[in-house]
């Protein structure tokens, strides 16, 4: 389907379920992302997301919450029914070899016009880009013609619902208080972030000795994201510096139920599990290895760790703390 067609079909679809409707509402889209709201009890209001990818409607649209509830698995389930070639309002479309042809002028066309030019905001909607400062919209400027440009080039890496995904967790990370006022996360370089270890603990004053050392006061953690994420956990390994206790293992994987697809939820944020990450270092009295071989951190080594780490807690279970030990 061209870019214009699923315009079309969104703003149809918005102007059937517009703010006032009674069930279910559209209260925002994009051509690759639709946002809506369900009224369940008359008084419950569920928010659902809807991933779009490249391939619809060959390929169904991907929809998820950004919640726990038990409750919401059969709504996610019977969302995930539309079949194979139907669109999102339930009418089916057969596209042969050569309208296919025809429709790539124009959809590049179409994606030229939808990329470059900077829309308004619809009365009572806000930008996506709304409180983020002038040098990080720059930065994922840059990261958004870097994907058009490996989209154009047949060169795209990773899924389009992963890569949604991440850019949202960015721009939530630079809108956010706690970023602008450096209290949990402050830049390090344009694409980089650190986030603050607790000044209180013995992990922040071997960082302090660090920096006069080797001039970095930060833990370098690498995150890496499957096609299907958020629903599979990203694999985070400690790059440097080399740390004793806190959870971390050979090879710089962590020791946390979080990051297994037994813990994990789709509902988490890259932020949160940052946030709760330093938390399980400090609980677990990290501390800098200082002098230690630093080659020692690296991918297949963190991978092996982690593979025999789920692999004993699938057979054993986790241990809970209990709530003293916090």
């Amino acid at each position: 389907m061209s870019v214009s067609g699923l315009k079309a079909e969104l703003k149809f679809l918005e102007s059937i379920f517009d703010p006032n409707h009674e069930r279910f509402r559209i209260i925002d889209w994009k051509p690759d992302e639709l946002s809506c709201q369900f009224n369940v009890t008359g008084e419950k209001l569920l928010i659902i997301h809807c991933n779009i990818t490249e391939s619809y409607p060959s390929t169904p649209p991907i929809w998820f919450v950004d919640s726990d509830d038990p409750s919401l698995a059969q709504v996610l389930e019977r969302l995930d029914d539309v079949r194979k070639g139907s669109t999102l309002h339930g009418t089916e479309e057969v596209t042969s070899e050569e309208e296919e042809e025809e429709e790539m002028g124009e959809d590049i066309e179409d994606l030229d016009h939808y990329e470059m030019k900077e829309e308004e905001p619809v009365d009572g909607k806000k930008s996506e880009d709304d409180g983020i400062e002038k040098e990080n919209l720059a930065i994922l400027e840059k990261i958004r013609k870097n994907q058009r440009q490996d989209h154009l080039n047949g060169a795209v890496s990773g899924s389009v619902q992963a890569s949604d995904r991440l850019m949202k967790e960015l721009r939530e990370i630079y809108r956010s208080q706690s970023y602008k006022t450096g209290r949990t996360f402050r830049p390090t370089a344009p694409s980089k972030l650190a986030h603050v270890v607790d000044p209180d603990s013995p992990l922040h004053t071997d960082l302090q000795v660090l920096k006069e050392k080797e001039g970095m006061d930060y833990i370098l953690l690498n995150f890496s994201y499957k096609d299907n994420f958020p629903f599979d956990p990203p694999f985070v390994r400690v790059v440097s510096p080399v740390l004793s206790g806190g959870y971390v293992l050979g090879g710089g994987a962590l020791c946390m139920e979080l990051l297994t697809k037994q813990g994990w939820s789709s509902a988490y944020s890259i932020e949160s599990v940052i946030m709760q990450i330093n938390a399980t270092l400090v609980k677990g009295k990290a501390r800098v290895q200082f002098g230690a071989n630093k080659n020692q951190y690296n991918l297949a080594r963190a991978q092996q760790s982690y593979k025999s780490l789920v692999q004993i807690h699938e057979k054993n279970g986790w241990y809970t703390p209990p709530k003293e030990d916090g």
